[in-house]
């Protein structure tokens, strides 16, 4: 049956794609023109740079560094801990494609994987900020209130998912970090691999292109999927019986929000177009980031199609976050005091925010890595 089905839907859309062929063309084009402004700034320096940091042994530096602190508050490895910091920079799927790294190789446990999993694929903050914030609501202050109720209810997520699948097991040694030890199991690390830095740096920047590339692919694909529901009232459909049930919600709005569930981008765009209230917009849009789309599920899901780690938890996380981002969202709104100035629409160019969303990445990347020196300087015992 399922077999049927898939054939069947995949005929559906090949036939509208004969159909309506300038419409696939224009939505393919906006998909991949979006992951240009957004995607590939935010992605490709940093899948470059984890690749390196990866095969310099950084994983295991830090490991150790962060074992006291990863094992009492998520239940993970302090290896997991570079995997939090270049998702929290990047966004998706930066988190699903180092936790597939990592299992792969072994470094983490199933449930491990799947508890990183669930924590670790946000929207870039030069999403959040640039395309969000400054280019679709033309207000960038709100971007502090979006990012921080994404990323705050990402790491309640995270913590709640420390409980998750808890088995009796052997205890887990927590040692003290030691500079030392970390040191030294880096260069252990880094003595099996013998390439030549060149060499890694050329094997970095290959498999930083496909995976980027990919996402390309997912992104026009799924854009295209987005276009011929619009084109065939597919969502106006959902929405129109959805309302039915929820009287309140206007159908345009329950629109963009079967929308977002398909793709966030493009509901986002919707949510802001639906509404006119900014507590209003400011939720859909805090919850829909936090969702993250079918689109995003699919790029997760090709990258650990190749381990054992289950997708369903991934499912349930998304939930979660989203939910707890929108009350989040809320909460601080009541506190936030948006300037006048910042009310008028301010949309950069396209040059600006592919800048804008590299730099924002960026200074993310430093904040998170200056915050783990922190943290690993003030658990350091003191030396007698």
């Amino acid at each position: 049956m399922y077999t049927i089905a898939q054939v069947l839907a995949l005929s559906l859309l090949a036939l509208g794609m004969f159909i309506y062929p300038q419409e696939v063309l224009s939505s393919a084009g906006e998909g991949l023109a979006l992951w240009w402004r957004f995607v590939l700034p935010a992605l490709l320096p940093f899948f470059i740079l984890s690749e390196l940091l990866m095969a310099a042994g950084f994983v295991h530096f830090l490991g150790i560094l962060l074992e006291s602190f990863m094992r009492p508050v998520f239940r993970l490895p302090g290896k997991a801990a570079f995997v939090v910091a270049m998702g929290y920079t990047s966004g998706f799927p930066m988190g699903a494609v180092l936790t597939a790294r990592l299992r792969q190789a072994g470094e983490i446990t199933r449930v491990e994987g799947e508890r990183l999993l669930a924590f670790t694929n946000n929207p870039s903050p030069g999403f959040m900020f640039g395309a969000v914030a400054s280019g679709m609501l033309g207000k960038p202050t709100l971007g502090i209130i979006l990012s921080s109720s994404i990323y705050l209810a990402n790491l309640l997520v995270g913590f709640l998912f420390r409980f998750y699948r808890v088995t009796p097991s052997p205890r887990h040694l927590i040692l003290f970090p030691s500079f030392k030890r970390a040191w030294q199991e880096m260069k252990d690390t880094q003595s099996k691999d013998n390439r030549a830095f060149g060499l890694v740096l050329s094997g970095a920047i290959k498999q930083s292109i496909t995976t980027v590339l990919m996402v390309a692919g997912f992104m026009a694909f799924f854009s295209v999927i987005i276009r011929l529901l619009n084109i065939w009232h597919v969502t106006a459909y959902l929405a129109t019986l959805l309302h039915i049930v929820i009287k309140v919600i206007p159908v345009p709005v329950l629109q963009s929000f079967f929308n977002g569930l398909f793709e966030m981008t493009l509901g986002c765009q919707g949510t802001i177009q639906a509404f006119s209230e900014l507590n209003q917009q400011v939720a859909l849009l805090a919850l829909l980031m936090g969702w993250s789309g079918l689109s995003v599920f699919a790029q997760v899901a090709g990258f650990i199609s190749e381990t054992d780690l289950r997708f369903f938890p991934f499912v349930v996380a998304r939930a979660l976050q989203g939910i707890i981002a929108l009350g989040l969202s809320q909460f601080f709104l009541l506190f936030a005091k948006v300037p006048a100035s910042a009310l008028a629409l301010q949309v950069p160019s396209p040059s600006v925010l592919f800048w804008n969303t590299w730099q924002a990445s960026s200074f993310v990347f430093i904040g998170i890595m200056t915050l783990i020196t922190i943290l690993v300087s003030v658990r350091q015992p003191r030396s007698r």
